[in-house]
């Protein structure tokens, strides 16, 4: 096990009815003119909006309102949060929905405080070294984002998807109520724990030795998910398994599981490229992406795709050639993303195999390599897409 710093400092909130105590929250944290940022009008028609509003008006918090954030939220949305914040000296920021309304309030918050573009810290061209207080009122298991310090987001200029990492993003407080995801579509809900599951393998696939415990951690939210997820499809009301799949979203992303390991993440960079180029559902495209990379990589590491078929998956072990049970791992984790309705192939995604060279350039590496679990090259990648076009049961 490598050294490691874990720092997660975000509240907790969790149950039923804990949006109710938005206010109480926002007021430890020292927020007094709040912007309030969703997406949709679903979080309107529910009336979680307003018992919001009622929480922070009970406290004496005044608020402004900054709704329509879109799926792989827009540069756009942002800038007009920046410039709402200073015109109403805005100083906190509660995002009211999934991981999409989280990440676009992150990028508001280090661009209020920032002199230029607040795209400068996506592209890498500065470092955050001061941000707005978030807080969050989670409405779908996904992104992970209500524990975490990243923000991914997309610039609609040649649809770019980027991402900034900085323990400054980590919200102070995440209040979390699987009641509010009883009304989620079945699909969103599949996207959601596809994208929960890549988490944990983004950090599963690893070099380091001796990680036995953060092993066992990865294997235990995934065995949940593949547990719970199909219940939560067929009864969208199973308050016991909304919750196990919220807070297994939460620890999934929020770096437990991870911590003292090498991780990978060449798989959500490759994603980005399909959701930014398509505007596809992230979940999607990782359930297309994801098998692909394990079906090019397996092979560095045939011990640890065999651990996971056999621990996660419950494939039997072919002591004679392991490499069958690896491949088996992966024909499983593919089957079932194709049973809770997910996408395997370019064709189901809705991308196009004459779109690769696209998206390896906008993937950004040129003659260079990727880092984790194994080196990409370019072609490597273009590779990966091409199995990825491919995919079948």
């Amino acid at each position: 096990m490598d050294n490691f710093t874990f720092y997660s400092p975000t509240d907790f909130v969790f149950g039923r009815g804990t949006e109710n105590e938005s206010g109480k929250y926002v007021k430890k944290y020292g927020g007094t003119k709040v912007l309030i940022h969703y997406g949709s009008g679903s979080v309107v028609r529910s009336g979680l909006l307003d018992r919001v509003k009622k929480s922070l008006e009970a406290e004496g918090i005044a608020y402004v309102e900054l709704g329509g954030v879109q799926p792989n939220p827009r540069d756009t949305k942002i800038y007009e949060g920046i410039e709402l914040c200073r015109k109403e000296n805005v100083d906190f920021i509660l995002s009211v929905g999934g991981g999409s309304c989280i990440d676009s309030a992150k990028g508001i918050a280090i661009g209020v405080l920032y002199d230029g573009d607040f795209w400068d810290f996506y592209e890498r061209k500065a470092n955050v070294e001061k941000a707005l207080p978030i807080g969050t009122v989670l409405t779908i298991a996904a992104a992970g984002s209500e524990g975490s310090g990243a923000s991914v987001v997309t610039k609609e200029d040649g649809m770019l998807k980027r991402d900034v990492g900085s323990d400054l993003l980590r919200p102070k407080f995440s209040i979390l109520n699987p009641e509010l995801m009883f009304t989620l579509p079945a699909y969103q809900t599949a996207c959601g724990a596809t994208d929960i599951m890549a988490h944990v393998f983004e950090r599963y696939f690893t070099n380091t030795e001796e990680v036995e415990i953060t092993d066992r951690l990865c294997e235990a939210v995934l065995l949940t998910m593949i547990k719970e997820t199909p219940r939560v499809i067929a009864d969208p009301e199973n308050y016991g398994a909304r919750a196990n799949m919220m807070w297994a979203g939460t620890v999934a992303h929020n770096d437990i599981v991870g911590v003292g390991r090498s991780q990978d993440w060449n798989s959500h960079g490759i994603e980005h490229e399909l959701s930014g180029l398509y505007d596809c559902a992230h979940g999607a495209g990782l359930a297309v992406i994801m098998p692909a990379w394990m079906e090019f990589v397996y092979k560095h590491d045939v011990n640890r795709f065999v651990q996971m078929a056999t621990r996660v998956f419950g494939c039997e072990l072919d002591e004679e050639n392991p490499e069958n049970t690896a491949r088996a791992g992966i024909r499983a984790f593919r089957q079932f993303l194709h049973d809770i309705g997910m996408p395997i192939n370019f064709t189901e995604l809705g991308a196009k195999e004459e779109d690769i060279p696209v998206l390896v350039e906008k993937f950004g590496i040129g003659d260079g390599l990727t880092w984790g679990f194994v080196r990409l090259s370019a072609k490597d990648i273009a590779e990966i897409y091409k199995i990825a076009a491919h995919a079948t049961l």
